[in-house]
């Protein structure tokens, strides 16, 4: 206990905000007193430090190392600040680009990330606003800064926080630049001795630069540009969105209508930032119920189509109506609408040089997609730097065009605007690909099928087992060691015949902690920690024949029950 009061009482000395010193006041009290429970949740915010995980800096927000706050991102940024004068020696000239999304201290954190790197003699363009992640990355480049940061914590919950680093070419880092700014950070000491002269000054020195809207309505330009299919006519379509009380808003709407999709009915509950999401009990259009309200708009508008963002708007989600009278709207998932965006563009662009590009734990249903189409295909580790990296590598490398990539989480990528995921995007080039297939006499679904029947219909699904503190990361690690040193033979009846792990640098991918299980016909469960949640999350896929004459509901039913004896036999191993 002496160890981490001591940290404790040291941390108090050099925290700016008033809310986080109070409640460690709190808490140290409780610890005196000898609640249990207050010395755990000490003991927790002081062992060790929040790392770089696949989506950078993220964490619940509070006082302590292990949590988001200004002492750690006054030492982030001014890790990065040395880092960047390190490595890139026209640093304080480019500059670096910060945005932020509305949630709790997103607007306190981008300033003072302003405020240190502006003292180290680097000059910064400074958002405005809230506004999506992608906007973030794109204007990156745009600006040709060396580097950007984005504050958000995407579609956490509402005590997250979060810290996104950006290289110059718009992706997010990889290494080696991640364990570089990260042993930068180790080296700086107390924050409040970090050089932060006050945003004025910086302004008056030229160092701080604030962008304006006519950035983002550039930006809206070029994501109406992406359109492949530019002269459909999508005035007929009837759309219902939500941004999930996100700042997808402005973005989305703007980008359609000038896309020439005027029927947007966005749900009014859900529109406005809102950085307590009062609506959802979890703002990820991925979670059961996040998305009822904007569904029930759609059945009263009678949409043809609904969309819904995450509240930084970098993923996407899209539901369709149900076939019949009076069916339900119904979600697709992320693999479908990956593939969907995949075959369209690949069907309707050129027969170029072209790759498209997924994660690991994605289907791998869009591998069977670009052989057939003739097209080239890359697999990356799960993060979307991995997408956004892969695809500059392929451009430079093979000088081929990049058509999209995806990740099952909801996060797609439409050619180079934007080296992340872009929810904004998505949403247009969806919108145009509903159209396109209302213009050819067919549904969204029948599109769907129609891959189905070319390449074989894949079952999946995702299961999180849910660990909490530091118990729970220990269980998780345990559970992967358990599985590493004896994987099991066999799953639900079927032989495996190989496992692949990646922390052994197998697979050809940088070392990552997964480990692959590829059984017969075609079948795989993939095992991973969440590199930004308490969660290890386990990945099963069944792949069936789709016969000549077969509905591919019958197909589906089949491959669910296959599914089904993969994933109850795996969950039972894991206990």
């Amino acid at each position: 206990m002496s160890l981490h009061r001591d940290r404790a009482l040291a941390w108090l000395e050099e925290d700016p905000d008033p809310i986080t010193a109070e409640e460690l006041r709190t808490l140290l009290a409780a610890c005196d007193r000898g609640d249990a429970a207050a010395q755990k949740d000490l003991d927790e915010r002081f062992e060790g430090s929040l790392e770089f995980g696949t989506a950078g800096l993220r964490g619940i927000l509070g006082a302590g190392p292990q949590r988001m706050n200004r002492v750690l991102v006054r030492k982030v940024a001014s890790g990065l600040a040395a880092y960047l004068l390190a490595k890139v020696p026209d640093a304080k000239i480019r500059g670096v680009l910060i945005g932020h999304d509305a949630r709790r201290n997103s607007r306190v954190f981008s300033e003072d990330s302003a405020r240190v790197l502006g003292g180290a003699g680097i000059k910064v363009y400074l958002a405005h606003r809230p506004w999506p992640t992608p906007t973030t990355a794109w204007a990156v480049v745009e600006k040709r800064a060396c580097a950007g940061v984005m504050v958000t914590a995407s579609h956490n919950p509402p005590a997250y926080n979060g810290y996104k680093v950006y290289w110059g070419n718009g992706a997010q880092i990889i290494p080696p630049h991640d364990v570089g700014i990260a042993a930068s950070i180790a080296t700086i000491g107390r924050s409040d001795q970090i050089a932060m002269p006050a945003l004025d000054e910086l302004r008056r020195r030229g160092l701080v630069i604030d962008l304006d809207e006519s950035l983002h309505d550039d930006y809206l330009a070029q994501v109406v540009a992406l359109r492949a299919s530019p002269a459909i006519d999508g005035r007929g379509l009837v759309i219902a969105y939500t941004p999930l009380h996100g700042v997808g808003a402005l973005s989305v709407e703007g980008a359609l209508r000038l896309a020439g999709f005027p029927q947007v009915h966005t749900e009014p509950s859900q529109r406005e930032p809102d950085a307590e999401f009062p609506t959802v009990a979890f703002p990820n259009p991925e979670e059961k119920g996040a998305m009822d309200r904007v569904l029930a708009l759609a059945a009263e508008q009678r949409a043809d189509l609904v969309l819904a963002n995450d509240p930084d708007a970098d993923r996407l989600s899209v539901a369709l109506p149900g076939v019949g009278p009076g069916a339900a709207y119904a979600q697709l998932t992320g693999d479908q609408v990956g593939v969907l965006l995949a075959d369209y563009l690949l069907q309707v662009g050129p027969a170029d040089k072209r790759m498209v590009a997924t994660t690991i734990v994605s289907s791998q249903l869009l591998g069977f997609l670009a052989k057939q189409a003739g097209a080239d295909y890359r697999e990356t580790l799960t993060g979307f730097k991995w997408i956004g990296n892969a695809a500059i590598d392929y451009e430079r490398e093979h000088h081929g065009r990049f058509v999209m990539g995806y990740e099952e989480a909801l996060g797609y990528s439409v050619g180079p605007l934007v080296r992340d995921k872009d929810g904004v995007s998505a949403a247009v080039l969806f919108a145009e690909l509903t159209a396109w297939n209302r213009a050819r006499g067919k549904s969204v679904r029948d599109h769907l099928d129609d891959i189905y029947r070319k390449v074989g219909l894949f079952v999946t699904e995702q299961v999180s087992l849910t660990r909490p503190g530091s118990e729970g990361l220990t269980e998780i690690r345990a559970a992967m060691a358990r599985f590493r040193a004896s994987p099991p033979g066999e799953l639900g009846g079927s032989a495996i015949e190989q496992v692949v792990d990646l922390a052994r640098g197998e697979g050809g991918l940088p070392p990552s902690d997964v480990l692959v299980f590829k059984l017969v016909g075609g079948r795989r469960v993939i095992m991973r920690p969440s590199g930004t949640e308490p969660k290890l999350k386990s990945y099963y896929e069944v792949r069936i024949e789709v016969g000549a004459n077969e509905p591919i509901d019958a197909a589906r039913t089949r491959g669910l029950v296959e599914l089904a004896k993969l994933r109850d036999a795996h969950q039972t191993l894991l206990g």
